[in-house]
């Protein structure tokens, strides 16, 4: 059985595998590599994923749902139907539906995935990747950083002189930025740093603020649906401006049509608190890491969004270095992920690879100076980019003569004020009573952090030699091995949509999102274009149903691609053209 590498996107999911000394990007039903990171309901109460729940958040925007890896690991939840989802659940029906892809690719079970992870993933959210995994079916033993699988895809069979790389991972929710140095077959991470709430999906926001405001409309009087498109256009819109200079998006608003022209320089303009963004933990990475941009040997940017050229021109001009995009930034992370399945399991072109990992974020324990009336502050134990799997200890000592217990809480952050952290979990240790006024009891807290992002806390006190240990989880999101296989097994009955059928019934939702978007006569083309492409599938036989998709896709590009004034034109002579064919 195959051990596959996952991506496991916020925008985009991708698999892969390493076979004949080569790591293989694994295509879903559609034959795309790239499966959309969304997840939605139709009316039968049947769950679709892919490509086809995403043509449905216009359509469908209360009954679909995106972007929930910005939410993993917390006590959101999303309603689908008349069922209540967390952001793992949701994640692993789509882990579930890249394990039936790559299944079917390999003729063979997949029961284990490398899965990547943004590396500022913190405990909680590391933990809660682990549990999708679980409940789709997939024993996850090792996570691997975003910004590291990169970094293993971009060296592997390259030149083998020592480079400093800096690994710009932008996708469409988060931002991870690692400084890697390589040389030999090691892969050493040196620093990192990030934001998971910065990405991609804030300029489609930001050119849709421009977009109402440019056109003086009221964000408080639209529609789901209008908000939808609106943000779907302005994707589209930034997508435009990634090659050409100017684009130009419309969106059908109360019936009315709207309209906006952007140039690079609007562009640029509307994504400057991107940019300002960016440059925070762009900083923070470069001084943890004791590098100037004279040590950086080359930028890598990985993620779809670091495609757009505002972003590599703004690296450019920080560091006098023009970016890499040699391997596709869409699918950089899968491939280093399969590569590492491949290390894992020891195949022969990758073995002698290593690949190092860092803490990326502080760990401490709350302690209060001698003044109890002050703030209790962050005493650190493991320091944000230290070299894991790591074990450090520390000795704290009572503050009271009669304290009759300690309360060791565990922090991760990078506050001085422990309550400005976030607090992982506690453990309470009886201590001996002090008979004298100078007596203090020590407690020795030792911290054990591994590569996967599991923190083993062990308290040891010193006069008794008493221990207590805790292995700390998210009492939120963690569960027993028998509540995961009770809590899969119901995931499991929910019916998903059969893959043989997506590809007729994507473009059904593409015209129902379509007519959405359009008004007048646009929409009575539609209504025909639909109702005939109907009728084929209803007709059950292979080659008409093959003839009429072609021909309704045919059509739906024309409505989709072509400015709505001149799309009735357009689908005249379409017809016109095919009536000739046919005589």
């Amino acid at each position: 059985m195959a051990t596959v590498g996952i991506d496991l996107g916020t925008t985009n999911s991708l698999v892969s595998v390493w076979q004949d000394d080569k790591c293989t990007l694994i295509p879903n039903n559609l034959g795309e590599y790239l499966t959309p990171s969304v997840v939605g309901i139709d009316e039968d109460g049947e769950m679709l994923v892919g490509r086809t729940a995403k043509e449905r958040l216009i359509s469908h925007p209360e009954s679909t749902v995106a972007s929930f890896k910005r939410f993993m690991g917390t006590e959101k939840t999303f309603m689908l139907g008349n069922r209540r989802f967390t952001a793992a659940d949701l994640s692993s029906m789509v882990l579930r539906q890249l394990k039936e892809d790559a299944e079917k690719y390999l003729g063979e079970p997949v029961e284990e995935a490398v899965i990547s992870v943004p590396a500022y993933f913190n405990d909680f959210q590391r933990n809660a990747t682990k549990m999708a995994g679980e409940l789709a079916g997939l024993t996850v033993e090792r996570l691997v950083n975003e910004p590291s699988a990169a970094a293993l895809a971009y060296r592997f069979g390259k030149t083998k002189e020592d480079q400093t790389f800096l690994v710009f991972d932008f996708g469409g929710g988060t931002l991870d930025i690692s400084i890697v140095d390589a040389f030999d077959s090691v892969i050493e991470i040196v620093a990192v740093a990030g934001d998971n709430h910065l990405g991609g999906d804030d300029v489609n926001r930001a050119i849709a603020e421009k977009f109402l405001s440019v056109n003086r409309i009221d964000e408080g009087k639209i529609t789901n649906e209008e908000r939808a498109s609106l943000i779907r256009e302005s994707e589209k819109l930034k997508r435009t401006l990634t090659d050409a200079p100017e684009g130009e998006m419309e969106v059908v608003i109360g019936g009315q049509i709207y309209q906006m022209k952007l140039d690079a320089k609007g562009l640029l303009e509307v994504s400057a608190k991107l940019l300002e963004g960016i440059g925070i933990p762009l900083k923070r990475a470069m001084n943890d890491s004791g590098y100037g941009w004279e040590d950086i040997d080359e930028i890598i940017m990985i993620g779809g969004s670091g495609k757009m050229k505002i972003v590599q021109n703004y690296l450019q001009f920080l560091s006098g270095k023009r970016p890499r995009c040699e391997i596709d930034p869409d699918v950089a992370v899968a491939v280093g992920a399969g590569m590492y399945a491949g290390i894992k399991e020891r195949q022969q072109a990758v073995r002698d690879v290593l690949l190092t990992d860092i803490c990326p974020f502080t760990l401490g324990t709350e302690i209060i100076h001698g003044d109890t009336k002050g703030p209790a502050i962050m005493s650190p134990i493991i320091e944000r980019n230290s070299v894991l799997p790591i074990s450090r200890v520390e000795r704290y000592w009572t503050v009271h003569q009669f304290q009759e217990y300690c309360d060791i809480t565990i922090l991760q952050g990078e506050h001085r004020y422990a309550d400005q952290n976030l607090e992982l979990g506690r453990i309470r240790v009886p201590v001996p009573l002090a008979r004298r006024e100078d007596q203090r009891e020590a407690v020795d807290v030792r911290f054990t952090y591994d590569i996967n992002g599991i923190l083993e806390v062990d308290v040891t006190v010193v006069s008794t030699k008493e221990h207590f240990s805790k292995v700390i989880v998210n009492k939120n999101i963690h569960l027993t091995p028998e509540q995961i296989e009770e809590r899969r097994k119901e995931l499991q009955k929910i019916k998903i949509h059969p893959r043989e059928q997506e590809k007729n019934r994507l473009l059904l939702e593409r015209g129902d999102r379509l007519y959405e978007e359009n008004t007048g006569e646009i929409r009575k083309y539609l209504d025909k274009i639909l109702a005939d492409f109907s009728v084929a599938l209803n007709a059950q036989d292979l080659r008409t149903i093959e003839k009429a998709y072609t021909r309704t896709s045919e059509l739906l590009d024309i409505v989709e691609n072509t400015p709505k004034r001149s799309v009735p034109v357009k689908i005249e002579a379409y017809l016109y053209d095919e009536w000739r064919r046919q005589q």
